[in-house]
């Protein structure tokens, strides 16, 4: 397309349709110049030189008019392949649609790509903050060669359609290197597919950017910048743990430090860091891999999860020996995470020495800024949050509009509960405590479970009421008055 004096010159796969025509002279002002071109080539060249905004409805179309397509044959090599979307040839209407899928969903930064197979063919949906969207689905009968084009891409057998399986790709999109994590398993209208997307953008974020109050951050990162002991962050699938955790390192990572992560998989490469991938096929196990890190003289060990005992007991050892150690565990709140370590078999005086701090946390969504507004949350909710029915302070939403997909939130924040190991918390876990009369110490001496952080998050306007209740969950009858006292602290700042 191109504009000489008044005339526009359009490239159009039907320069005889006359209300086309007629339409783009009513928007553009311009007489109509219409010239004639290959639909396909009408797309790709919108998809390389527009940054591939084409309406995925018409690209879906496209296909449907294509004769069956033959998908490409898997490569035998062992590698992690590589797949260039900014160069990619997509001339094969079954590969364009695959890319397009890839490049959508990384420039809406979702977090999971679902392909699934439906009764109609196949329905692929976003997950999108949390929450999963339907896109439009590819034509009946594609569904077997877009889950093999996958497959092929993630070095994964195409033949075995019985079993689960595992797989790993490598994009450049937009002259940035995401990773793909591809998991098949077989359903009884076939295979299904969940592609996770690791971007590194995503994965380091400053923490003065990921929602912790002030006071929790100092604390946090004095206990990051002490020279041994053992860090926890807990959490659900999915509750940013290793979002967290990549921040932490990003804050600790100098070129004087010796820092070794294991992972399993390794989420993206850091720059100085020499990170380890766990391999328990051939007994790379993360016990294994951390007896054999600390003759690698480390100063910082990063465990991807501790799983089970030998683990718990090489990180805590580690964290004894001089070592500081950043690990994940999956407990429903910080104080969990002592009980957890202890059920494991780690002897309450080793843990009460090794033990510096324990962060638990979930993901809320934020209020799309482009549809804010004030509003007063119902009954329920205020009296759900332990603030009282009369509680008249004055929360955000969204109404929902295009730039938010009609929810109301975009992007999300992290709701954080911190346990701050002090002496006396130490010398409660060195005599055995139950972890409940922990928890009631912690909030007596001044802690806020998930739930008393999340509203004040909500207070302060960053995301809704309903939100932190969906994400949060109430721990006991101590969370009213403890609330109550927070509320009116934040007040007396005014926030």
């Amino acid at each position: 397309m191109f504009k000489v004096r008044g005339a526009l010159t359009v490239a159009m796969a039907e320069p005889q349709h006359l209300p086309n025509i007629d339409r783009l002279g009513q928007i553009t002002g311009c007489s109509i110049r219409p010239v004639l071109a290959m639909e396909a080539n009408i797309v790709e060249f919108i998809n390389r030189h527009a940054g591939m905004k084409a309406d995925m409805e018409t690209v879906l179309a496209s296909l449907s008019k294509q004769e069956a397509l033959k998908a490409p044959e898997p490569d035998d090599g062992e590698e992690t392949p590589v797949v260039n979307l900014d160069q990619a040839d997509e001339s094969n209407p079954l590969i364009g649609l695959v890319n397009m899928v890839f490049l959508k969903a990384i420039r809406e930064r979702v977090s999971d790509i679902h392909i699934e197979p439906d009764e109609k063919g196949t329905r692929i949906r976003y997950r999108l903050d949390g929450m999963l969207r339907e896109v439009p689905s590819p034509p009946t009968g594609m569904h077997a060669l877009i889950i093999s084009r996958v497959k092929v891409l993630a070095r994964m057998d195409i033949a075995e359609k019985r079993l689960p399986q595992e797989g790993r790709v490598r994009l450049i999109a937009e002259g940035r290197h995401i990773d793909l994590r591809v998991s098949s398993m077989p359903t009884l209208t076939g295979e299904k597919l969940v592609i996770r997307i690791l971007d590194r953008a995503n994965l380091t974020v400053r923490m003065e950017d990921m929602g912790f109050r002030s006071e929790t951050l100092e604390v946090f990162k004095k206990i990051l910048s002490q020279p041994c002991g053992m860090l926890l962050v807990t959490g659900p699938t999915g509750s940013g743990k290793t979002t967290t955790l990549y921040s932490a390192l990003e804050v600790i990572r100098t070129p004087e430090r010796n820092i070794v992560p294991v992972e399993d998989p390794v989420a993206c490469q850091l720059r100085i860091i020499n990170q380890i991938q766990v391999h328990e096929a051939i007994g790379m196990t993360f016990a294994r891999a951390l007896r054999s890190i600390l003759r690698q003289d480390p100063d910082v060990i990063m465990v991807g999860e501790i799983r089970d005992h030998e683990t718990a007991r090489v990180a805590v050892q580690a964290a004894l020996t001089g070592h500081f150690v950043l690990a994940t565990l999956h407990t429903n709140d910080a104080v969990g995470a002592i009980a957890r370590l202890l059920d494991m078999g780690i002897e309450p005086y080793l843990l009460s020495t090794a033990l510096r701090g324990v962060l638990a946390q979930r993901l809320a969504r934020t209020v799309c800024p482009h549809c804010i507004e004030r509003y007063h949350p119902p009954v329920t909710a205020l009296r759900d949050a332990a603030l009282g029915e009369d509680f008249d302070g004055v929360f955000s939403h969204g109404t929902g509009c295009e730039r938010c997909h009609g929810t109301g939130y975009r992007g999300r924040v992290g709701v954080y509960e911190f346990l701050n190991v002090t002496n006396k918390i130490s010398r409660m876990i060195h005599e055995g405590t139950s972890p409940h009369i922990i928890r009631d110490r912690w909030l007596a001496d001044g802690g806020l479970t998930l739930r008393q952080e999340g509203v004040l998050l909500a207070l302060s306007g960053r995301t809704s009421l309903e939100e932190v209740l969906n994400v949060t969950h109430t721990q006991g009858e101590s969370d009213s008055e403890a609330m109550a006292e927070a509320v009116k602290g934040m007040a007396a700042q005014g926030a």
